[in-house]
């Protein structure tokens, strides 16, 4: 297992070169740069444009300021911020200390919408198909469509509209100050995940139920209790736990517009206020950390299979 991991460790190095390679190119492609328009949204006068650019690099070659940026991250230094002038992107990232930095806040909401993908998810897949065609399964399968389809923005507004707007039971804005903060922003993530995480343990636990080894469990006389749980559910898990990587990514680094809507400080809010701001090193930083997450939450959930299946071996 070890010479696995090591190997997927190497391969990810290339990966996040890439990663970098791509995003540095696509911003210098964009029209447009950090120093258009100043911080009261006017534009700069020429002067003070030109010597910003000279003193951040801008009029360097594409590549030299390309490598210069990866020698910085090379020793974790992410860089200055162009619309904080004065602080750095880590300042920004990590300020706050352990709880309250953006990061950290991401961190918390994605950890409590995993919570509720997975409490809703996982029980309403199985439900669904030790039920199949009946009135549970139509139900379930109608509401994980619909939270499919609705876009997590949208059901954020709807949220706000009648838990906040309507009811006045829900705080719309914030983090870190009471509980309640966290329940809409939790749902409106977590709704999504738990509705294709439901599909997918659905058809996982379809095809278990109806596998010969479960055939054999009912004709040695186990109670349908114990096949159930000790057989079929462990079972029909790996391709739930396969899609965990992403998304345990995707809501513990910062789910972009669920942030920017409920005006959650953390990381994802910065990554949309830095592409409005042209903000290279910040988008720069928050995707290199979107895609360090990726690669460590795919190695893990790999690392989990053979927890889940002892039959799976890495070679």
């Amino acid at each position: 297992m070890w010479r696995y991991i090591l190997n997927r460790l190497f391969w990810a190095v290339p990966v996040l070169f890439l990663v970098t390679l791509v995003t540095f190119t696509a911003m210098k492609l964009t029209p447009g740069g950090p120093f258009t328009a100043g911080t009261s949204g006017r534009p700069l006068p020429p002067r003070v444009k030109a010597q910003l650019n000279e003193i951040y690099g801008f009029n360097d070659p594409a590549w030299k300021q390309y490598l210069n940026y990866m020698g910085g991250l090379l020793r974790l230094d992410f860089g200055p911020s162009y619309k904080f002038r004065g602080r750095t992107v880590n300042d920004l990232m990590f300020q706050g200390g352990l709880l309250k930095a953006p990061l950290s806040v991401s961190a918390q909401l994605g950890l409590v919408a995993v919570g509720v993908a997975l409490v809703i998810g996982i029980p309403a897949g199985i439900v669904s198909a030790l039920k199949q065609n009946s009135w549970l399964d139509y139900l379930a399968m109608f509401v994980a469509m619909m939270g499919v389809s609705v876009p997590n923005f949208v059901l954020g507004l709807i949220l706000i509209w009648i838990f906040a707007l309507t009811l006045h039971w829900l705080p719309t804005y914030g983090w870190g100050e009471t509980p309640l903060q966290a329940v809409m922003p939790a749902l409106t993530l977590g709704t999504g995940g738990a509705a294709f995480i439901a599909r997918l343990t659905r058809a996982s636990m379809l095809e278990t139920i109806r596998a010969d080894y479960i055939r054999t469990a009912r004709a040695k006389g186990l109670r349908e209790r114990v096949v159930i749980w000790r057989h079929a559910i462990k079972n029909s898990m790996i391709p739930v736990v396969t899609i965990l990587g992403p998304l345990l990514a995707a809501w513990l680094t910062g789910t972009f517009l669920v942030e920017y809507v409920f005006s959650i400080p953390g990381i994802g809010k910065m990554y949309v206020t830095s592409i409005n701001d042209r903000d290279y090193t910040l988008i720069m930083g928050t995707t290199v950390v979107y895609a360090v997450a990726l690669v460590f939450f795919n190695l893990a959930v790999d690392i989990a299979y053979v927890f889940i299946d002892p039959r799976i071996r890495f070679d």
